[in-house]
């Protein structure tokens, strides 16, 4: 048994096929059969049923790739210490970050990041929490960017800011005459939402105890924030945003924009972990590039009355 055989059968498991796990590998498709095959006559025993598209585990097999999960996590880690004792910057950085977060704040610090730290090899993807919080467990992430408390137990959570929740009108709604809003002045109102998976939606369902689309004759559903902020300037009604999609908003838009008056919502955005990863420099020089690119009064908890959402 070799941990070579242990990636090919963790990413069968990831990815439903033979040939997709190949791809994965960067190895032939026959070349990764042949040590599954080997595997298989070592222990004895099945590990994929490969009659059903896509291929599942077997029942012994589920408990054999979780094993090889954490086998695989805690060989990686042997190099990690090494490298953190020696102070090297260098290797792979997995993360995922929500789709409500990732267009605002990564082109704050990301390429300024990359540049500064060449032998770090970051990759992104834009997942939605409950899929970001799969692949850490599972391993195909290192770390994700996204709106807590999870209330995790296999999660370790590190508050990077707090963001407050703004309400951006048609030029044309009632709301419109007041320069900020009260969350009870949104209960019946018409506001345009993200569809389901995104906690920013539940987010704000949670802070309006009632909703009603502008149009009750359209079903839109988008994943996109930009996309609800411009239904709204076309339709009508409001939709919410997070603070930072208006940073680089000009005059005009920002004339759309209402904050909420105090206490205001907000959600606290993290850098979250499983609790077994030991990168743990790069993920500190992560989270200061992050710290040092929002404004300031969003890293600080407490220094204006909030309620967290």
């Amino acid at each position: 048994m070799t941990l070579t055989q242990l990636e090919y059968v963790v990413a069968i498991a990831n990815n439903g096929s033979f040939g997709a796990a190949a791809e994965k590998c960067f190895v032939t498709q026959p070349t990764l059969s042949m040590q599954i095959q080997k595997l298989e006559e070592e222990l004895g025993m099945r590990l994929f049923d490969r009659s059903r598209k896509p291929v599942v585990a077997t029942d012994t097999g589920k408990a054999i790739i979780e094993q090889a999960r954490r086998t695989l996590s805690e060989s990686k880690k042997i190099r990690e210490i090494a490298n953190d004792s020696q102070e090297k910057i260098e290797g792979e950085l997995r993360i995922g970050v929500i789709p409500t977060v990732a267009p605002y704040l990564l082109p704050l610090f990301l390429v300024e990041f990359v540049k500064k730290y060449p032998q770090l090899r970051v990759s992104i993807s834009e997942n939605n929490t409950e899929q970001i919080v799969n692949k850490l467990k599972e391993g195909s992430l290192d770390a994700g960017i996204l709106a807590t408390p999870l209330e995790e137990s296999q999660i370790r959570e590190r508050p990077l800011y707090y963001e407050a929740f703004v309400a951006y009108l048609h030029v044309g709604h009632h709301l419109a005459k007041h320069t900020t809003v009260k969350t009870e002045m949104l209960h019946g109102e018409d506001i345009w939402l993200l569809d389901e998976g995104h906690c920013l939606r539940t987010q704000i369902l949670n802070l309006c105890q009632h909703t009603t689309r502008a149009m009750p004759n359209l079903n839109y559903q988008t994943g996109s924030v930009e996309t609800l902020k411009r239904i709204v300037e076309i339709t009508g009604g409001l939709t919410i945003l997070p603070e930072l999609a208006i940073k680089e908003y000009g005059p005009i838009q920002l004339d759309s924009v209402r904050y909420f008056r105090s206490p205001e919502p907000v959600r606290e955005i993290s850098l979250i972990t499983h609790r077994n990863m030991v990168k743990e420099k790069a993920l500190k020089l992560l989270e200061e590039a992050i710290r040092e690119v929002v404004p300031e009064r969003m890293r600080a908890k407490k220094d204006r009355k909030r309620v967290k959402i």
